[in-house]
Order: structure tokens, then C-alpha cells, then sequence
């Protein structure tokens, strides 16, 4: 359980956040102009180095995304025209890509940043530049709705794996349905019938709270009070009537044990969402339930996900990559403890507590001016613990020799795709950009905190 005793101030941090921004030009500059562009876009590392892995093209808005996030904590202009240009040049597929659930990462890491600062006065205010931003927010988010099935009571947007799949990841990628709506942007359908891309954000969100999120209430013989908040992977429906069938999973060990990113996306994802109804009008929502009913799902999936998150990981905030993970048992009392990238059963997933934390402060966040100090408290402590394991240099990427910045990610152990070091029995040591990303959008999220700037969100006022 994460040790909550031991929170630095969030002051505590500057320093940090101030190394990594420098780790992270270092990584830009190397990936720029050694990564070989022909081989896809880069995924993890492999002895230190970026390579790829051909199952979707779902990280290259993140290669892009952590140089623009570079530009936005330091002002580095070459941070900006990397990110500005490989996104001119390179993620016009993403925008209409029909074949992945991963819009939220791709465009609003790209396109969304970018838009973000300049509607912020941080970039020129070009209007056919923001124009130019807008329209592959808008597209992005109606092609995402797109990939839409109906099941009994309600939809969701499908996974890769097909139309019966429901993914918990994909709570992130409303991001850019949400943001498209705001735009005035809807999905346009046969006999030119508009759909509301709200309406089927909130559909997603609802459909990831009530089968990809288990509260202890009796779902199944293993949905119990003492797991309440733990998340399955993948929801499968039965295409024919849209009856939920079964929980499952593809990147951890079972349906029936949490993959800790899988948990992770779901704990950073409610707490968003639960920032942006805010900024929805009764109007808007009137005629999909009301606010009081989001408020209240959003709610009860973020603090469910949350305590599940803080009582089933190792005292220092970082996780191991699945609370359900065969070995981990002779590891003793690991989460007495803070966790051990470099045992010998199984590997931690230090990328699945980058996501997570985010979430965590952003909840604290939400709470507090709900008035609920103590819960806030309680969680802004448990995410200052993470941070200042994820900022220090047991989990941050010094050697100029390693194009990762945060070190110990894990993409998928079943399948055994992570570089295990020599004589090692576990996997290691390795970085993604999805975790590099999300360690470069928290130090961002927390230098605007305690620099007093204004509030990181993924839509623009």
C-alpha cells in the first residue's frame, strides 16, 4: 500500500521536473536524428535504443507530443518545430485511421497541444494554423465515434480485437470526442442524420464504468469488497443481441486479475472527465440524464479505481504490471514495500503508475473544491509519493546512451515482447513513449501548479 506518510510538498519537486525536462531534449534530439523513420513509428526500447513493433501505429502522437511538451515547460523553440512538423508531416493518417481506438492518444498529443497553446499565447496565433488544428480534431473524434457498437442499453467505441470488444484503455480516447464536440463537430450518418459525439463519449464512459470496473457488489464469485475498484481489460459483448458476456484480458494475466495500465488509463480517465462536465452546460446534458447522473458514475468509477490503485501497490507508488501476477507471491509482502524493478519473478510497470498519478491529483483536485479535504488529502499525498519515485533516479533515464526518460516499462508480458538484460529472468530497464509521454504531461501538469500557471486540461477554454 502506498505509503502516505512519507509525501514530499509538491514544491519538493521543482527539481526534478527540472532534470527531466533536460533528460528529455536529450531523448528528442537523440530519437530525431538517429531513429530510422522508415520502420514505423518507434514503440519501446531495446537495449536503450527506440524500435518498433508492428501491431498498431498507436504511439507516434506521443514521440511528437513529448517534444511540443517540451516546448510548453521550457520555451525550447527546436522542441517545437520538431513536434510542429513531424505533426504536419506524419500524423495526417492518425486523423482518419478507422482501424484503432486510440484517437485520444494520437491527435489530442499532437493537434490538441498544439492548439492548446496557441488559444494560451505560448505560439503566433495563425488563424489558418488553428484552423488547420481544429478540422483533424474535428475528423479525429467523429471517425473514433465511428467505430461504434450498440450493446443491451447503451454503446461503446470497439477495440482492434473487433466489435464485441470493449477495451478499458479506451476511457482516454473520449478525450478527443469530447474535445471535437466542443468544436461544434458532430458525426454525420446515412440519410445525413447527425450523432452526437457527446452522447457517445458519455455512452463509452458509462458502458467502461459498468463492465470494465468492478466495485465489490456481488458481479461474479470474485467481485468482492477487499478488490473493489479493480478493472478488467477487456469487456467482451455477444454481437448478435449486445448482451455482456464475460470480462477478459489481452495484456494482462486474466479477465479475473487487474492489468495495472489497463488500471491506470481508467484512474486518469474518470478524474478528467469529472473536470470537463464542469465546462458542459445543463443544457447539453439534460437530455442525456442529467449532470447529477455523470457526476455521480464518474465519481464512483475515480475513487473506486483510485483506493484500488493505492492499496494494491508497493509503498514507494510504483506498481507491478498486473495485481494478479503468478509469481508474485514469492515475493514476499511487496507491498510492504517499495517495489523492485530488478527481482527475479515478476516486472514492475512503471508506466502504469505515470498514468495513474495523474489521475490522482487530479481527483485530489476535483474533491477539494468539492469540499471533501480529507479524501483530497489523502490522495494528493498518495500521488506525491508516486511522483517523487517516478522523478528520481531509480525510475528516470540518465545514461545519454538510452533514448528512453523513464525507465521500466512493460508493454506485454504475455507475449514476452520486453527486453529482458542479460541474465536477467524478467524484463527491465526498457522505456516506451507512451510512459515517456505521460511522465512529460505530469511534470508539465506539476510545474503549472507550483509556477501558478494556468491548469493543464485536454480541451481549450
Amino acid at each position: 500500500m502506498i505509503d502516505t506518510s512519507k509525501a514530499p510538498q509538491l514544491a519538493d519537486l521543482k527539481p526534478a521536473l527540472e532534470k527531466t525536462f533536460e533528460l528529455a531534449k536529450q531523448k528528442i534530439t537523440s530519437i530525431d536524428t538517429n531513429y530510422d523513420e522508415g520502420k514505423g513509428s518507434p514503440v519501446f526500447t531495446d537495449g536503450g535504443k527506440y524500435t518498433t513493433r508492428g501491431w498498431t501505429e498507436w504511439t507516434e502522437g506521443f514521440r511528437y507530443g513529448i517534444a511540443i511538451l517540451h516546448f510548453d515547460a521550457t520555451g525550447d523553440e527546436s522542441s517545437l518545430e520538431s513536434g510542429r512538423k513531424h505533426t504536419v508531416e506524419r500524423m495526417a493518417s492518425h486523423v482518419s485511421h478507422i482501424g484503432v481506438h486510440d484517437h485520444g492518444f494520437n491527435n489530442l498529443s499532437t493537434y490538441g497541444n498544439l492548439r492548446r497553446l496557441m488559444l494560451e499565447g505560448r505560439i503566433e496565433n495563425n488563424e489558418w494554423e488553428k484552423n488547420f488544428y481544429e478540422l483533424a480534431i474535428k475528423v479525429s473524434g467523429a471517425v473514433q465515434a465511428a467505430r461504434w457498437s450498440e450493446r443491451q442499453g447503451g454503446g461503446f467505441i470497439h477495440s482492434f480485437n473487433g466489435p464485441h470488444s470493449l477495451f478499458v484503455d479506451t476511457i482516454r480516447s473520449c478525450r478527443i470526442l469530447m474535445e471535437s464536440h466542443r468544436l461544434g463537430h458532430c458525426l454525420m450518418a446515412e440519410g445525413d442524420k447527425p450523432i452526437s459525439l457527446l452522447e457517445r463519449a458519455l455512452q463509452h464512459i458509462e458502458s467502461t464504468a459498468l463492465f470494465s470496473v468492478f466495485y465489490g457488489e456481488g458481479r461474479d464469485s470474485y467481485d468482492t469488497p477487499d478488490v473493489r475498484g479493480r478493472t478488467t481489460h477487456e469487456a467482451i459483448f455477444n454481437m448478435k443481441d449486445g448482451a455482456y458476456r464475460c470480462p477478459n484480458s489481452q495484456q494482462g494475466y486474466t479477465g479475473f486479475s487487474t492489468w495495472t495500465r489497463g488500471l491506470a488509463w481508467a484512474c486518469c480517465g474518470f478524474p478528467e472527465e469529472l473536470e470537463l462536465l464542469e465546462q458542459l452546460s445543463d443544457e447539453e446534458l439534460a437530455p442525456l440524464g442529467g449532470r447529477d447522473k455523470w457526476e455521480a458514475l464518474l465519481l464512483k468509477g475515480a475513487k473506486a479505481t483510485a483506493d484500488f490503485f493505492l492499496q494494491h501497490t508497493p509503498t514507494d507508488g510504483i506498481c507491478y504490471w498486473d495485481t494478479g501476477a503468478p509469481n508474485l507471491h514469492k515475493l514476499g509482502d511487496y507491498l510492504d514495500r517499495p517495489a523492485e524493478p530488478f527481482n527475479d519473478y515478476e516486472p514492475v510497470d512503471s508506466t502504469a503508475s505515470a498514468i495513474a498519478v495523474q489521475g490522482l491529483f487530479r481527483l485530489a483536485r476535483y474533491l477539494e473544491a468539492k469540499g471533501e479535504t480529507a479524501e483530497a488529502e489523502r490522495y494528493e499525498k498518495a500521488a506525491l509519493v508516486t511522483a517523487q519515485s517516478l522523478f528520481s533516479d531509480n525510475y528516470l533515464s540518465t545514461d545519454p546512451n538510452h533514448q528512453g526518460l523513464l525507465l521500466h516499462s512493460i508493454y506485454h508480458n504475455p507475449n514476452g515482447w520486453d527486453t529482458k538484460p542479460a541474465g536477467s529472468k524478467i524484463a527491465a530497464g526498457e522505456s516506451s513513449m507512451w510512459g515517456d509521454y505521460h511522465l512529460m504531461e505530469l511534470a508539465v501538469y506539476l510545474q503549472r501548479l507550483i509556477e501558478k500557471k494556468p491548469y493543464l486540461t485536454f480541451w481549450t477554454k
